[in-house]
This record gives structure tokens, sequence and C-alpha cells, in this order.
């Protein structure tokens, strides 16, 4: 290296940007001078400079996934973690669920538990109901010849959606359980406590007749209950929410202004009866012809 003193130093520096700019304004007067010079000499030095540009995007693509990956990395440790936590979560419920899955076989075999028997059902397709004296009901394709009967319970993907009002051969109204004219027996999940869900064409009906020690909590599950014998025990409807104070409805499960399919099932509740009680003589009465008196006159009639 060729010594050079402090004072060349700083007249070279200071020389530098002069030169660069009588540099600059003698290449743009070169080009304006001989327009083919200039783009010849311009694609001279983009082709000598096109393998490094390469190079350079090459390498800042190869340096963004570097970085991406280290972050997917992180991303994929934290979630690691997360999911195995979550596991071991699950692990423990998982255990508490075999434990009390054989109590209560143990519990059944017991006590002569005489389980219930499978409901039978039948899938159909929803139409839009143009007709009837119901506002909020639909037409299922599916009626008697499907094993469809009045009475029947419509249960939709995620919880009740009505009842079985009208039957035809081929064809069935469901009222929604929106509709004005329903009156559903339900149970609240968490305090036990029975209520009436009425239906008032809005899309979340009413609870009504709920007890006043027992008024409904906010976001508690809904489900049916089996007084009346009207529908089984335990079908999800939907949770209790407050619109205003003082005044709980049902926000259903279900979007009962987009059902495709529901699925019909027949419980049974309308073969259920009592048995009679002890000493409880029932009474009958005598089936007697009913006496016409022109059915003497008709028979004269006939003869005559």
């Amino acid at each position: 290296m060729i010594p050079v003193s402090i004072q060349v130093r700083q007249a070279l520096g200071k020389l530098v940007l002069p030169v660069l700019l009588l540099l600059s304004v003698g290449i743009i007067i070169a080009g304006q001078a001989d327009r083919r010079l200039a783009d010849t000499a311009r694609m001279y030095v983009a082709d000598a400079l096109a393998p490094l540009w390469g190079l350079i995007a090459h390498t800042q693509t190869d340096v963004s996934h570097l970085v991406q990956g280290v972050k997917d990395a992180r991303h994929l440790a934290e979630e690691n973690a997360k999911l195995q936590t979550e596991n071991a979560k699950l692990r423990r419920w998982y255990d508490v669920a075999v434990s009390l899955a054989r109590e209560n076989d143990n519990l059944k075999t017991e006590l002569h538990w005489v389980p219930e028997p499978t409901p039978a059902f039948v899938t159909g397709r929803v139409v839009a109901d143009s007709g009837g004296m119901y506002a909020r009901a639909v037409l299922l394709v599916a009626g008697t010849t499907s094993g469809v009967h009045v009475g029947n319970v419509a249960l939709a993907t995620n919880g009740l959606a009505g009842r079985v009002t009208e039957v035809g051969p081929h064809a069935a109204r469901v009222l929604l359980i929106t509709d004005i004219a329903s009156r559903l027996p339900i149970e609240l999940e968490s305090s036990h406590a029975t209520a009436i869900m009425a239906g008032d064409n809005s899309p979340m009906p009413r609870l009504m007749y709920y007890p006043q020690d027992s008024r409904p909590i906010e976001g508690e599950r809904v489900v049916t209950s089996d007084q009346a014998s009207a529908f089984p025990m335990g079908l999800p409807i939907g949770t209790v929410h407050y619109l205003h104070p003082g005044q709980p409805v049902v926000q259903p499960f279900v979007q009962l202004d987009k059902l495709t399919m529901l699925r019909v099932f027949d419980f049974g509740q309308s073969e259920i009866e009592p048995p009679d009680a002890p000493g409880h003589v029932p009474l009958t009465r005598p089936h007697r012809p009913l006496a016409l008196p022109f059915k003497t006159l008709l028979g004269q009639g006939q003869e005559g």
C-alpha cells in the first residue's frame, strides 16, 4: 500500500464529489449527443451487472425464506407446547370420563336398569312452506309412507327444530319452535328449574312461568322437559339470553331460517300410558246402540 499523507487524503476527499459531478454531467452530455452510443453503453452495463443483480435477488429470497422459516419454527414450538398442555388436560378428562363410565355401568348393573329403546327416525329434505295456518313452519318431503306421524320430534344437526303437526302420504308440516303457536315444557340445565318456552314469531322464543327464586342465568343451556310426555328429556334447544332486564329469551342452537334437512324421530311418547293406581276401579260406560225413532220406519219401509 502506497503511503499517503493526511494532506493528500484530505485533498482527494474534497475532489471526489466534484469529479463525480463532472463525470455525471459528461455522461449526460454524451447521451444527448449520441443516443445510440448511450443506449449501447447502458445495455453493456446492464448485461454486465445482470448476474450480480440476479445473485443479490436470489440471496435476498434465500434470506427471506430463512427468516420465515425461523418464524415458523418459533410458531411451531409455541403451538407444540400449547398442544401438549391441552393434550395433558384432555388426558386427565379422559381418565375421569372412563372412571365415570365404569361407575355408571356398575350402578346400572346393581339397579337392574332397563335401557330405553333406540328411537326410529326418518331424514327428509326441507322445502319452503307457502301455506298453512302457521307463520313459522316448514314442509318436509317425508310422510306416512316413510313412517312420519303427527307428534314426531324434528331435530336438526345442533338441536330441536320443531314438531310434526300435519302429515300426508308424502309430506309433513313441522311447526318450528319460534312460531306463536308453539309452547314447549323446558328445563334449565344448571338450576334444573322448569319453565315454558313460548314462540312469538321472532327468532328467539320467550321463557315464561319459571320459578321466581330460580331465575334463568345468562348463557345457561335450555333442554326439553318430559312433563306431559310431550318431549323426551334432555333434547338441546339453546341458551338463555336477556334482550332486556327481566325478559329472558332462548337463543336456539339451530338456524331455523337456513334449514335444509331434518331428522324426524319417533320417541314413542304417545305410546306411554301410566298404569292404573292401586284400588282404582276404571269407570266404563256400557256401549249401547242409539235408539233412533226413524230406524223402525226405515226398516218397515224396506220390508214393504
